[in-house]
């Protein structure tokens, strides 16, 4: 099983620069990053295309991309511009304290 290799919380305000930084920080060890979508409610064309590049470069580094929390609204949009295949989708435990 992959290890997390990285865990960021996004922050709807600040989709673009939060992919910008996590692709930089992304290393070829075919892990896993971890990205928490609880706080995105929409998702601009910017981001959207943020999305794009992201998937590709972890795509180029063997390294899973995991989208936590996702709105439906958000999931929507993704699915309607073919980006879900490129990631895999999870929800937190509700029970869980995180």
């Amino acid at each position: 099983m992959a290890t997390i290799s990285a865990w960021l919380k996004i922050d709807e305000e600040r989709v673009v620069p939060a992919l910008r930084e996590a692709g930089e920080k992304l290393n070829g060890d075919g892990g896993e990053v971890l990205l928490d979508f609880s706080c995105v409610s929409r998702i601009v064309p910017s981001a959207v295309k943020a999305m794009e590049n992201f998937a590709r470069l972890a795509d180029d580094r063997a390294v899973k991309v995991v989208l936590r929390d996702v709105n439906v609204d958000v999931y929507k949009v993704l699915k309607l511009v073919k980006l879900t295949p490129r990631f895999s989708f999870v929800s937190r435990d509700p029970r869980s304290p995180d």
